[in-house]
Parts: C-alpha cells; structure tokens; sequence
C-alpha cells in the first residue's frame, strides 16, 4: 500500500474494508479498486481516469501480473492486451 494516507485536502488516498481494497484521486474520484490479500493485490483489479472512465482491467496473482491485462483508450477501445504469468509478459 501507499505510505501517504491522506491527501492535503483531506481526502482518503485509500481505504481497506475487508478484502477491498480502494485507491482514490486527490477529488475523491475512484482511482483503482480490487482484492488484496496477505498485504498483496490478489484477482481482478480494476483502474480509473479521474475522469472516471474506466482505463485497465487486470489480474494480480500473489501481488505480481498474472493473466489478461487490458488498457483502454479514452474513446472505450482496447488499446493494449497481453498476457502474464507471474509478473512474466507471456503474450502480447
């Protein structure tokens, strides 16, 4: 996790409720969001612009890459997919 834990505004830079873990951006916007477990990103995570348009989608395995990762361009496209095996690009 980030050692910051909140921002000079007040704002909560994360929040850990149960296995969820929460980024947020200095606005409050939803920044990234996804399970961490044994103090590692574990499964599917989720990443935001500020804008809150969604901006990756990927797979943590014992807090290394694992499995699909896909980035989107502003307009929604895909613009990056590849494969990893922990923390190893497989496919791209």
């Amino acid at each position: 996790m980030v050692e910051k834990t909140i921002y000079a505004n007040g704002q909560k830079v994360y929040e850990l409720k149960g296995e969820v873990l929460t980024y947020y951006f200095k606005s409050g916007a939803l920044k990234a969001q996804g399970k961490f477990l044994k103090n590692k990103k574990e499964g599917e995570w989720r990443y935001y612009r500020k804008n809150g348009d969604l901006w990756r989608i990927g797979n943590y395995l014992a807090g290394k890459k694992h499995g699909r990762w896909q980035r989107y361009s502003p307009e929604g496209q895909v613009e990056y997919d590849a494969v990893f095996e922990n923390g190893t690009l497989i496919k791209e």
